[in-house]
């Protein structure tokens, strides 16, 4: 390396002046450039799976234009903003990162509008694995608002226990900080959902993004599988053929393998009840508490696959919502009296037949 650099020094020499300045200023930034270049490749890059295994509330400091992005005059358009977190090893990641607002009713229900993180950006290289990741916050002010998220987050917990097939996702403890400094900081809790690319990837599988199919036209088992959680949990608020709140995914390496089906979004689910969600008329329910089977018919053996899934997590499920801290007693009274009914239903041969099979969809 020594004999490199003399033998620079002794070239450099025999410039003039002008092209040796020129010349120490492109080395000069090159050297710039391979340090800048080295202390962000010695950092690691969050891995994806790793994020949202953690179990632990991530503690989360979240600045931008909060003035803009929640009265929505950014139409939609990314704007910046900082995203800042302490990881496990006590090192802190602070990066530079896009966000907008997204959604449709809450969009316009809440004091907080659902956001999208985007943290595909140059600067952001640590993040960037996470992809555009939706952030769902508490819709207004309140300690009731705080339950209603935390029983929505917990839907998803509770999927994931029945399926991989699902999205996962991970609980935030976010300081929202305005940065024009025209709104008093507040902390909230959120939680953010898996990217779809992550959990495409995950399963082996590739999104089916705009395809219109009957929901008699995807994998069977996955299918009534997921009737029967939404049962379990009161959600009416999804359709298969109209792409609403369900993900259609396929196999990679299986051509001859049927979509299957990944709900999500479960705000206006009964196991939820919020104060804001009205079932649709054509439900003929005038309670989101209330249950409707929205499934086909299927025979008794198919249901009893499904349904042997539900008893088999039983105990886990019910550990899920009774270890829940952050849970009152008033929300953990609630989910387990809603719950222990639907487990009612599934352990009586009768009530299957009636909800399931007599009351099942003909179109």
């Amino acid at each position: 390396m020594n004999g490199l650099w003399n033998c620079l020094k002794k070239s450099i020499t025999k410039l003039n002046f002008e092209t040796k300045y020129h010349f120490m200023k492109l080395f000069y930034n090159f050297i710039v450039l391979l340090l800048v270049g080295l202390t962000v490749s010695a950092q690691k890059t969050i891995e994806t799976a790793q994020f949202f295994d953690e179990e632990a509330q991530l503690v989360v400091n979240f600045t931008s234009d909060f003035g803009t992005l929640m009265n929505g005059r950014n139409n939609g358009q990314f704007q910046p903003a900082t995203f800042s977190f302490i990881l496990p090893d006590g090192s802190t990641v602070s990066e530079e990162i896009k966000v907008n607002t997204r959604g449709h009713s809450r969009k316009t229900i809440c004091n907080i509008p659902p956001i999208r993180l985007s943290f595909k950006n140059t600067t952001s290289p640590i993040l960037t694995p996470l992809g555009n990741l939706k952030l769902v916050n508490e819709c207004k002010y309140g300690n009731e608002y705080e339950q209603l998220l935390l029983k929505e987050f917990l839907v998803y917990k509770i999927l994931n226990v029945l399926t991989d097939k699902s999205f996962k996702v991970r609980l935030l403890k976010v300081t929202y900080t305005d940065s024009k400094g025209k709104k008093k900081p507040f902390t909230k809790n959120a939680f953010v959902l898996e990217n779809i690319d992550a959990m495409s990837k995950r399963l082996k599988s590739k999104e089916l993004n705009n395809i219109k199919v009957s929901s008699e036209a995807v994998n069977r088992t996955q299918m009534t599988l997921v009737n029967i959680f939404e049962y379990m949990i009161g959600n009416t608020d999804w359709s298969v053929p109209n792409n609403h709140n369900i993900k259609l995914l396929k196999l990679k390496k299986d051509s001859a393998a049927l979509p299957f089906t990944v709900p999500y979004d479960f705000d206006y689910s009964g196991f939820v009840n919020a104060d804001y969600a009205v079932p649709d008329e054509m439900m003929g329910i005038e309670s989101v508490v209330q249950r409707v089977y929205r499934g086909f018919p299927r025979n008794m053996e198919e249901l009893q696959v499904a349904i042997d899934v539900f008893k088999k997590h039983k105990e886990e499920i019910y550990k899920l919502y009774k270890s829940f801290d952050l849970l009152d007693n008033y929300s953990k009274k609630e989910i387990g009296n809603y719950l222990d009914d639907f487990y009612k239903i599934i352990n009586n041969p009768k009530e299957v037949q009636k909800v399931f099979i007599d009351n099942a969809r003909t179109k």
